[in-house]
């Protein structure tokens, strides 16, 4: 935990929900199963598909990759 009025600590999980707010369309779910569907396809999507500025514009599982082939 960190110290009261710290953002820092939940500043990267607060991107990525925000970039799945902006980029899903969870109000046409009409079901449970829709709400986790449209979340398990974000994830694969974001994970494997959407560049990061940070990760040299690649998608995480693909840096993770260049990191092994480089070490």
């Amino acid at each position: 935990m960190s110290r009261r009025g710290n953002c820092w600590d939940n500043a990267p999980q607060e991107s990525v929900f925000g970039h799945f707010k902006d980029e899903t369309n969870i109000e046409d779910c009409e079901t449970l199963e829709d709400v986790k569907r449209e979340v398990k396809s974000y994830m694969t999507y974001y994970n494997h598909y959407r560049g990061q500025w940070n990760l040299k514009k690649m998608p995480p599982v693909k840096y993770r990759q260049h990191l092994l082939q480089i070490a």
